[in-house]
């Protein structure tokens, strides 16, 4: 199947649902992911975020509804289905015995490669993570961060069309988070990626899309930019002045302006707009007029954390699907 076409559904789920006994840890999820698209899975600890991703990759049978992976449903064509993803889960479990290399080769050996195609793979994976350092040995013995990589490695091997990463970045240090997320935009060119993750900064260094779920169901699916648009800190400007209680008193003047905060950790000053007015060049000018020194004032685009917290609230008691 061609990557190519904006046409064609990659990933599709229908009413996806998972019961244990009295317990829903999915509750009907459905959307669709076209090629060359990086989706968010955002959610609190409990979501189901890991129940849907493990349904999706042929790991966990639905109780009910469906999913399919490049127009293979994973249960009635879960071997297809199968071939066209990889597949990273939680924690990256492993065989510890085995050395880096070794696991590779088994892995190879299971997506059926052979060849040169083999050899290439291999070797542009170990590159890709810079796995060279640890081939031989035990991956036991390896820190959470090369497991994590050995764990990614193992899941482009063979060069799927799909990719479900579940929190890739986990366990991986600031230069390491910054590699694997220039990885996922790299493999994004041609490929669809699913990725959940806790870290709201992910979210805008690698997805086009985000689907923040809660209790099961899916109450946000949108852009992270279109996300932002839900905070209150959307088109708000915050500042710095040497002077807070005349800074405060020429924005409360300011007639867009709804609200004035001050920060009492940064010390900041955020001046948030009434419903759809833009305040950016008022409060400057009033700034300007009161002679108020400013060192810095920026607008603000929004706060996904704010908007996730809001979405979410009342959600994090859940019991971890």
């Amino acid at each position: 199947m061609q990557s190519t076409s904006g046409d064609i559904t990659m990933i599709e789920t229908r009413q996806l649902t998972k019961r244990y006994g009295d317990l829903t840890a999915v509750d009907g999820i459905s959307f669709k992911l076209e090629p060359g698209r990086v989706l968010g899975f955002l959610g609190p600890n409990g979501a189901g975020k890991s129940t849907t991703m493990k349904m999706i990759a042929g790991f966990l049978a639905p109780t009910s509804g469906s999913a399919s992976v490049c127009g293979h449903d994973v249960v009635d064509d879960a071997i297809a289905a199968k071939r066209m993803l990889g597949y990273l889960p939680e924690g990256a479990p492993s065989y510890g015995e085995m050395t880096p290399l070794r696991f590779l080769d088994f892995v190879a050996d299971v997506r059926g490669l052979s060849g040169a195609k083999r050899a290439q793979r291999i070797d542009d994976v170990i590159e890709r993570l810079h796995l060279n350092g640890v081939l031989e040995q035990p991956i036991e013995t390896l820190s959470k961060g090369f497991k994590r990589r050995v764990g990614l490695a193992q899941a482009i091997v063979h060069d799927p069309q799909v990719l479900i990463l579940d929190e890739p970045t986990d366990g991986l240090d600031p230069n390491q988070k910054h590699e694997v997320r220039a990885l996922i935009n790299r493999l994004a060119a041609d490929k669809t990626i699913i990725v959940s993750t806790h870290i709201l900064e992910e979210v805008h260094a690698v997805c086009s899309r985000a689907i923040i779920i809660a209790r099961g169901r899916v109450l946000a699916d949108a852009t992270p930019a279109e996300l932002e648009t839900r905070s209150r800190y959307h088109q708000a400007v915050s500042l710095t002045a040497a002077n807070m209680s005349a800074a405060k008193e020429a924005l409360s003047k300011v007639a867009d302006v709804a609200a004035v905060e001050i920060d009492p950790q940064d010390h900041r000053i955020t001046a948030f707009p009434k419903p759809g007015r833009q305040i950016f060049i008022a409060v400057n000018q009033a700034l300007q007029a009161q002679g108020v020194a400013v060192s810095e004032m920026q607008l603000e685009s929004g706060r996904l954390d704010e908007v996730f917290r809001t979405i979410t609230q009342g959600s994090g008691q859940e019991a971890r699907a």
